[in-house]
């Protein structure tokens, strides 16, 4: 009947589907990854591009804009 393949179609991978191990083994990367702490140094150059912002966005003084 068409009404079981469309909410078959929506279940997700099936035992016996070949994709299956591979999106399994996908979701567990994605989150060890999500899962992992951010690098002091990324951190670092985050704070730097944010004080470069802020001192950009600032008019220097006695600039009568």
């Amino acid at each position: 009947m068409m009404v079981d393949k469309i909410h078959r179609k929506h279940q997700g991978p099936q035992r016996g589907d070949p994709n299956e191990a591979i999106s399994r083994k996908l979701k567990l990367l994605y989150t060890a990854v999500e899962e992992e702490g951010i690098p002091d140094r990324f951190l670092d150059l985050l704070e730097k591009l944010d004080l470069a912002e802020r001192a950009a966005s600032v008019p220097p003084a006695g600039d009568d804009r």
